[in-house]
């Protein structure tokens, strides 16, 4: 039996972002940079170890949007073109790099690099979400669920409905999407507040988990800290964020990311070259693009770079892996010294820190199973990789206290998603909240296609409501890009409100539906009662 256990949980999410009115929308480019880099190197590692049978367990959250864009076909074909466009790009600068002894190999690896993704997307006929399902099916991988389009839970109090309601349609979706239902639910954010606790059970949510002080400050006080889950009053189990394991991965500056020899993520090509050389790698009126072309390594922190080194870099995550793991064998070993159960440490992270922040991270984590796997067969069974349901199947009986209300937000709480940048996006919100409320109670039976008005409604709604927005406009990195999907949702929703209470409608309006379905196809599959009974 092993001393502890070590859960890694990744988080996946995106906001929905399709654009059938652009040919190229450059925010499309957030979710083709993320399976590029991200999602399709990490099946690709987690693959491999099963090709090897090499014993891994880690949990896994997907939201409805994410799922939604993975298995959208326009979406997919445009990805197939953008990474077309990048290895010709990768291909055209091998070419004139070849003589280069600095930078010629780097410029070779993403060719290699870029055709491997390439064969991997075409082995999974673009099926990323099968490919994940596949391995939570070998129990492999616990998939969680998440609310419907990653809203922060605590801002939807004063509209309860509307907070119950991404719950339930986060949970149904899932459920449509995979054909299995989930027991555990990523809380968007890690946000959340006592009030919402019971909405959580009605919601079918068995466990889930809250950053440190969610736990660390729950009432009354657990005896092991974030090292052993607890069960709030309507007996959902939280775990809680370990602070040590998070740090070594997740920051920059302390952690293996900032490593001298891994990739850095600043310097690309679409900024350092000439604009001639990069083809059609340039965005409307010159607008220049990160491409996933980066020829330099961290170096250290000032100005001066050095060429990045691949191989070397591979060696590094070797290492870190190795320094990862003892160090989590030593802090279990120190708890398990005074618990009667086995602990935990919760290692909770955005999924695309693995490869699109931290190029080498899918490798990262590939050498800690493969070597934990190493400690294993050498009689070594102290530490055991851990799904978080597979934790809880072993050990069912827990402490019962009430977390403290959360975030993994700076500072701890909501001050990101309520704060005084964010603000004004609330009042929109709550409006549209009881709108929509009120319409579905009012013609909860409308069918034809003033039912499909109202359910297009309920997911402009869900849009409106996602968490990104607010922390576009509390970051300023695309804060008119955010603007605009709030103005364009408030706008689209009041319009289908409007055909839902129009007593007949009339051609255009049949038109203006059939053209906002396709641009906004987000869950299209669920209609009717699926999106309406939550409100009522």
């Amino acid at each position: 039996m092993p001393r502890g256990h070590l859960a890694i949980v990744l988080h996946t999410h995106l906001p929905w972002v399709r654009h059938p009115e652009h040919p190229r929308a450059l925010e499309e480019r957030w979710l083709f940079e993320a399976i590029t880099e991200s999602y399709v190197p990490l099946v690709t590692a987690f693959d491999r170890l099963a090709a090897d049978r090499v014993p891994f367990a880690l949990s896994m959250s997907l939201t409805p949007p994410v799922v939604a864009m993975l298995r959208d076909d326009m979406l997919r074909r445009r990805y197939h073109e953008h990474l077309a466009r990048i290895e010709g790009l990768a291909a055209r600068e091998a070419a004139r790099l070849e003589h280069d002894e600095r930078f010629g190999p780097v410029a070779r690896f993403y060719v290699d690099h870029l055709a491997a993704v390439r064969r991997k997307w075409d082995e999974l006929s673009g099926d990323v979400v099968g490919a994940l399902l596949a391995h939570a099916d070998a129990g492999r991988i616990d998939l969680l669920a998440c609310s419907a389009t990653h809203a922060y839970l605590p801002g939807l109090l004063p509209t309860r409905r509307s907070l119950r309601a991404q719950l339930a349609i986060g949970v149904r979706a899932f459920e449509r999407a995979t054909g299995r239902k989930a027991a555990g639910l990523w809380l968007p954010e890690c946000a959340y507040s006592p009030e919402f606790d019971a909405d959580l059970a009605a919601a079918g949510v068995r466990y889930t988990l809250v950053d440190t002080h969610g736990i660390a400050l729950a009432r009354p006080r657990p005896p092991f800290g974030v090292h052993a889950p607890i069960a709030s009053p309507s007996g959902v189990v939280f775990f809680g964020r370990d602070v040590d394991s998070s740090r070594q991965v997740w920051s920059r500056h302390e952690g293996y990311p900032g490593d001298a020899y891994y990739r850095d993520f600043y310097r690309d090509v679409g900024f350092d070259l000439p604009t001639d050389l990069l083809g059609e790698e340039i965005g409307p009126f010159g607008v220049r693009l990160m491409t996933g072309l980066k020829y330099f390594r961290i170096t250290g922190a000032g100005d001066a770079k050095e060429p990045y080194q691949p191989g070397i870099a591979a060696e590094r995550t070797a290492a870190h892996a190795e320094h990862f793991l003892a160090k989590r064998v030593a802090q279990v070993e120190a708890l398990a010294a005074s618990m009667p159960v086995a602990p935990i440490v919760v290692a909770p992270y955005d999924t695309e820190l693995f490869g699109h922040w931290w190029f080498e991270g899918p490798v990262f984590l590939e050498a800690l199973f493969r070597k934990l796997a190493h400690a294993h067969a050498a009689g070594d069974d102290t530490l055991a990789a851990t799904t978080l349901g597979g934790y809880l199947a072993a050990n069912p009986v827990v402490v019962r206290a009430t977390p403290s209300a959360s975030s993994w937000g700076a500072g701890g709480y909501g001050r990101v998603w309520v704060g005084d940048d964010a603000a004004s996006l609330w009042r929109h919100v709550h409006h549209a909240s009881r709108y929509v409320e009120w319409l579905v109670a009012r013609y909860r039976d409308a069918g034809g296609e003033r039912g499909r008005a109202l359910d297009m409604a309920i997911r402009q709604l869900l849009l409106l409501q996602s968490s990104d927005w607010a922390f576009i406009l509390t970051t300023g990195t695309v804060r008119d890009y955010a603007l605009a999907r709030v103005r364009a949702h408030v706008h689209r929703l009041r319009h289908l409100g409007w055909l839902v209470e129009k007593p007949a409608l009339e051609a255009d309006d049949v038109a203006f539906l059939d053209d906002l379905g396709d641009r906004d196809s987000f869950l299209g599959e669920m209609s009717g009662d699926d999106l309406r009974s939550p409100y009522l």
